[in-house]
């Protein structure tokens, strides 16, 4: 093995190692920030699901990456606390759809606030002129993910992918 190559091994660990940590720190981060609004994380996320309208039982659950079980008990909690509704879908009377209801999308408005208020404050701890580039670094990191995973789970992002947006930066106060 070449100095090249054995330096291409400890760079896949680097990356290996430091995307461990950054899920796991960002996933104690989300947990404390969302339970402060009263909801588990995977309530979270499925009320996050929803923010673009209403979803079939099964996109929704494909979306989540959980089991129809899950999400069934899931969405009985959310529905307990008024925050989603299921409705009849319109093409197919014998399927279901679950639509946010009006204190859902508050919560989520919430949720999202208290996310977004967390990003920021990382984002003030990135040295001053290093937020262009780290975000661009992300988008590369996450599309670079994808065409990886291509092979054994063709499509299985896409709706993950969704959410880059073209500029990423746009707004971006430590420039």
């Amino acid at each position: 093995m070449n100095d090249l190559e054995n330096d291409f091994g400890e760079q896949a660990r680097r990356l290996l190692e430091g995307i461990r940590l950054l899920v796991r720190r960002f996933s104690l981060a989300e947990r404390a920030d969302i339970s402060c609004c009263g909801m588990t994380v995977a309530q979270a996320a499925t009320l996050e699901a929803l923010e673009g309208g209403s979803l079939r039982l099964s996109e929704l659950g494909q979306r989540l990456g959980i089991t129809p079980s899950t999400l069934t008990r899931n969405l009985a909690r959310l529905e307990d606390r008024g925050l989603v509704v299921r409705e009849t879908d319109p093409a197919d009377g014998r399927a279901q759809r679950v639509i946010l209801s009006p204190a859902g999308r508050t919560a989520a408005d919430g949720v999202r606030r208290q996310e977004e208020a967390f990003a920021s404050v990382v984002l003030n701890h990135l040295p001053t002129g290093s937020v262009t580039g780290t975000l661009t670094a992300l988008d590369q990191l996450l599309i670079a993910i994808r065409a990886a995973t291509e092979n054994c789970c063709p499509g299985a992002y896409e709706h993950l992918m969704t959410e880059i947006s073209p500029s990423p930066t746009h707004g971006a106060k430590n420039e």
